[in-house]
């Protein structure tokens, strides 16, 4: 691997041979030395999830039929990891994960294979961005996702950015001339109301399939979800922390149970 070039890592959850991450590819070529370890299936709501039960399985590719890759049966978590200690022999300048199909906004956040791939990447040390875009479906349009990634990459690759950096990106399903332009935002207080649709298979055994309404739970601008529906690209500096800074005086009472 080329040293003197900033080392670009990418990944997904989509699965390797989604639109999404061949278009982030060829968007950021030129930037450095790309290498992308990817899923070799979908492997979206999989969260910070690791494959222990089992081996893991990696094949070399030839990703657009130009970049170094590795398809992995296992998740964005293990591409990470399984990149860093095994298959790289240097850390990340920058870690990328997408492009995404469908948001990953407010709550989907703890849910999203892509934020963990993200994620991940900050663990390692190397600043990181999870990119997605509104439209669930593969022949859309993700050129202004492709736009974004490049900007941002090239800003992190060449000014002091903190280690941990964790930016969580989405584009409104628009098309790339009607995007009004960017908004820092936070994450909304969106929710689902989880439904579990009972069925019948043709032997009549009992399954469920899961659905749900997603509700947007407030209009305040500066919110992912809602620069979205406004026609911003939104982006959200996330934190792993999970600690409840405000309820650790008053659990201190479980100390003298």
């Amino acid at each position: 691997m080329e040293s003197n070039k900033p080392l670009i890592l990418v990944t997904n959850d989509d699965g390797i041979e989604a639109a999404g991450i061949k278009l982030l590819a060829d968007s950021l070529e030129g930037l450095g030395q790309i290498v992308v370890v990817a899923p070799d299936r979908e492997q979206s709501a999989v969260s910070n999830a690791l494959t222990i039960q089992r081996p893991i399985r990696v094949k070399e590719f030839r990703l657009n039929n130009k970049f170094e890759a590795y398809s992995v049966d296992g998740t964005p978590t293990d591409c990470i990891k399984l990149a860093y200690f095994s298959i790289l022999n240097r850390k990340p300048d920058i870690v990328i994960s997408g492009i995404n199909h469908g948001l990953n906004t407010a709550v989907n956040v703890l849910y999203s294979g892509t934020v963990s791939g993200a994620i991940e990447g900050s663990l390692i040390g190397a600043p990181s961005i999870a990119i997605s875009h509104q439209s669930h479906n593969h022949s859309k349009d993700l050129s202004a996702a492709g736009v974004i990634a490049r900007k941002v990459a090239y800003y992190i690759l060449n000014n002091n950015f903190d280690e941990k950096l964790i930016l969580n990106i989405n584009v409104p399903d628009i098309s790339p001339e009607l995007i009004k332009g960017t908004r820092i935002t936070r994450l909304c207080k969106s929710e689902w109301l989880d439904k579990f649709e009972k069925r019948f298979d043709p032997w009549g055994n009992t399954y469920y399939w899961f659905s749900g309404e997603y509700i947007i739970n407030e209009d305040d601008p500066n919110s992912d979800d809602n620069a979205i529906n406004d026609g911003y690209i939104s982006i959200t500096p996330l934190d792993i922390s999970f600690t409840n800074y405000k309820m650790i005086e008053k659990v201190k009472v479980f100390e003298n149970l």
